[in-house]
Order: C-alpha cells, then structure tokens, then sequence
C-alpha cells in the first residue's frame, strides 16, 4: 500500500487525503473513512471516572477536530470515520490496550449494537476502495479570536445530545446534530497543553451527575506511553503478577514513577494507618532526619531540603522541594503558588557552588551533556 510523504503525514489542514473503504452486506454502514498508512497522530482510550476518553497529543486534537468539522456536513447516510488499530497506542497510564475510535453522525446514520458487531468483525480494514479529499471549510476563520467567541456566543444556550459509548469493543462518538459535530471540533481545537500540569482536557455530550466522554491530551503522550508500556512489561516479568485489572493497573503506575525517576516525589501517600511518606521519598528523607509527616512539618520543606543537599543527596532538585510543601498542605506539588515557591527558595538561602568540571589529559574540555530543549512533564490525573 502506498505510503504518505513525511510532509503529508505530519500535516493537518483542509483537505488532507483520508482513504475510503465500501462495506458490502450492512443495512447501517455503507462507507468507512480512515486514516492512511504514515498519518503520524496517534490516539488512545480509556475509561476513569466513569467517562470515556479519547487520549492523544496536540497534533491528534487538530485531526480529531478536521475529522469531526469534515463530518459535520455529511449528508449521505451510512459513512462513519474510524481510527483504526494501527493509529492506536496503549494508554499513557497503564499500558491498558485501546479501542478502536468511530465517529458517527448521529442525525443521518444509525449505528446500532449490529452495526458494531459487523465493523469490529472486518477490523484491520485492509485495502481501500480509494482516496478522499477531506474538507474542512470554515474550520481555521472559526479558530480565530473574534469568530470563536462569536461562535460560542451563539451557541451559548446549546443543548448536547450526542452519545460516547462502547460497542463491541469500539468507541464510538456520536454528535447528535452537524451544530453538535461542530462545537466538538473546536473543543478539540482549543485544546493546549502547554500549561504546568502540561495537560488539557474538554468534555463530550451533555451533563448529567457526569459527563459521558472527554478528549484529553498531553503534552508528551509519546513518552508517556512508552513510560507506561516499560512500568507494565516489568511489573507482568516481576514474581506474582497481579492478574485481576483492578490490582494490575495501580502496580503499573507504582512502578511508571520508578520508570520515570520521580518516585521520590511522592512524599505523602496513604497507607493502613493514615498518611505517610511514599517509600522512595523516606529514603531521602532519612538523610534529613526526617522519618515522617510529623518531622517534616516541625522541620520544614526549606530546610529537610538544605540538610539533604549537604548530604548530597543525589536526583535532588527543586520539584522535590515543591513536592515536600505540597505534602504538608495537601496539594499537588504543581498547585504550590508562584509565590510561596519564592518564599520557599528565600528560605532555603543560595545553592552552594558546583566544583568546576575536571578535565583529562589528552581529551577536550568536560561536557555537561548533551542539551534538551523540552524538560518538561505533566500529567493529569
């Protein structure tokens, strides 16, 4: 099968090549789109809170949203889009598999339990019966400024109907009305995730005591994923691998803090008599003379962390100092404001000099290592 150029595959704009697929013997569904081979945006899903989500990166919110735009003016019944198993990855907590996504215009298609059953049995789709320009007209003037807020402005008293559910193991997303399929497109759209928690989520369909389906996306889904997909494969390679979901989700994300190398960052966490020091941050502690939530408040953040940098501590740096205050003051070291951080690092005094790097005879100078321009995480729970 043809593969896309890497320009094609990267980009996201009106009137990208989606493949086109005729399904025979279904009184439902007449014609499946998809992605094509090479489409870089991948996608993930699972089900927490009792709603169903919809994961991926920034580049995946814009083509869920020239997916859901392109749909809306769908007037022919019978077509749906699928994101099929190929443009899908564990999700980024627990490696659990993905559903297949479909995307369904609910104002001229029936997509019933049979329809499902039918789809899911033909899943991998394999050849296409050809290639489609998929527009997007309006989408790009809707996402200015002026003609967003103009756009919400009427939209102001909408009322949802549109359905996420599972169907013989697909997700499905219906939009009940094209005006449905619209505000879904610019919610997606929207969406940033550059942000401390580097994160960004909205949800689907109407309220009631919750809602039924929510796009969330990260800003490094990728790293995530693989985080996640380390942390199980170890945990399932350990002795006495949980077997129950239900236990073998929490061992993998125990274990993805180990991954990662910030499971010191845990500093309270809830064990059978109340709340004590996670295990990675004791270990820590211990060089402060610090053994539990009690010392830690009498001695302070400031100054457990000036007595482990003297012991030079090693992995030690300021997020642990931020994660220590939110522990006292049962926050998420993230929501530890601007300005207490700089009363924290007034507290805590100057960083005692570095020793200069060594050189060895015969080699160039010491290097610190190679440069990354993104550090950053974040992470939603």
């Amino acid at each position: 099968m043809k593969q896309q150029r890497p320009a094609t595959a990267r980009a996201v704009t009106d009137g990208m090549k989606l493949h086109r697929h005729s399904v025979q013997r279904s009184d439902r569904v007449r014609t499946i789109i998809t992605l094509r081979p090479g489409t870089r945006a991948r996608f993930s899903t699972n089900r927490f809170h009792d709603t169903w989500h919809v994961l991926s990166d920034d580049h995946g919110a814009q083509l869920l949203a020239r997916l859901l735009w392109g749909l809306s003016y769908q007037a022919r019944p019978g077509t749906v889009v699928l994101i099929d198993r190929s443009f899908l990855t564990p999700n980024p907590f627990d490696a659990d598999p993905a559903d297949p996504i479909v995307i369904v215009p609910g104002w001229c298609t029936k997509f019933d339990d049979h329809a499902a059953r039918h789809m899911q049995s033909r899943l991998p789709l394999r050849q296409p019966d050809g290639t489609v320009r998929w527009h997007t007209f309006g989408l790009d003037r809707a996402l200015e400024p002026e003609a967003s807020e103009s756009y919400w402005d009427r939209r102001r008293f909408r009322k949802d109907k549109g359905r996420i559910s599972r169907r013989s193991g697909l997700l499905v997303l219906t939009p009940h009305t094209p005006d449905e399929a619209r505000d879904w497109a610019l919610q997606a759209a929207g969406l940033d995730p550059s942000g401390g928690w580097g994160s960004d989520y909205t949800y689907l369909g109407d309220w009631d005591y919750g809602y039924e389906g929510e796009v969330q996306i990260f800003r490094r889904f990728r790293q995530m994923v693989s985080v996640a997909s380390t942390a199980r494969a170890q945990v399932l390679d350990g002795p006495n691998p949980p077997t129950d979901p239900d236990a073998l989700r929490p061992a993998v994300w125990h274990r993805a803090e180990h991954v990662r190398g910030d499971a010191h960052l845990r500093v309270r966490e809830s064990g059978s008599g109340g709340y004590q020091l996670g295990e990675a941050a004791a270990a820590k502690l211990a060089h402060a003379d610090v053994s539990n939530l009690e010392d830690l408040a009498t001695v302070g953040p400031a100054e457990a962390y000036r007595r482990m940098r003297a012991a030079g501590v090693p992995g030690l740096d300021r997020e642990m100092l931020w994660a220590m205050e939110g522990a006292l003051t049962y926050r998420d070291r993230r929501n530890v404001s601007a300005a207490r951080r700089k009363e924290l690092l007034a507290e805590l005094g100057d960083e005692p000099p570095r020793p200069p790097a060594t050189r060895r005879a015969g080699r160039g100078p010491a290097q610190s290592g190679p440069y990354r321009r993104d550090q950053r995480v974040g992470r939603r729970a």
